[in-house]
């Protein structure tokens, strides 16, 4: 069993930034991969970031060059680094993990994902 706990969201501008991050439970958070998603008003839940057990990383289209994830084995936390937020990045962000994959396409789905956190909400509005 894995426990997910988010952190790190609020208010912020326009063009501001914010770090999530998600400490997990459990011994086994080296074996898994981890995952990002957020879900708008209104809006299916949907993709924004993954990062593998080997650290191969995967991004939304709609967040890359603004959005960085990356992951502590040691800490067992993984971190969504948020710049040059826009207004349609506000969203309840949940971190997920996933204990079994075959290939980077599968963590962009979030069927893949056994374990989800209680998200944090993220606004950005002037």
């Amino acid at each position: 069993q894995v426990q997910l706990v988010e952190s790190g969201g609020g208010l912020v501008q326009p063009g501001g930034s914010l770090r999530l991050s998600c400490a997990a439970s459990g011994r086994t958070f080296s074996n898994n991969a981890m995952g990002w998603f957020r879900q708008a008003p209104g809006k299916e839940r949907e993709f924004v970031a993954a990062i593998s057990r080997i650290r191969s990383i995967y991004y939304a289209d709609s967040v890359k060059g603004r959005f960085t994830i990356s992951r502590d084995n040691a800490k067992n936390t993984v971190y969504l680094q948020m710049n040059s937020l826009k207004p349609d990045d506000t969203a309840v962000y949940y971190c997920a993990a996933a204990t079994y994959y075959t290939s980077g396409y599968d963590l962009r789905g979030g069927s893949t994902y056994d374990y989800w956190g209680q998200g944090t909400q993220v606004t950005v509005s002037s």
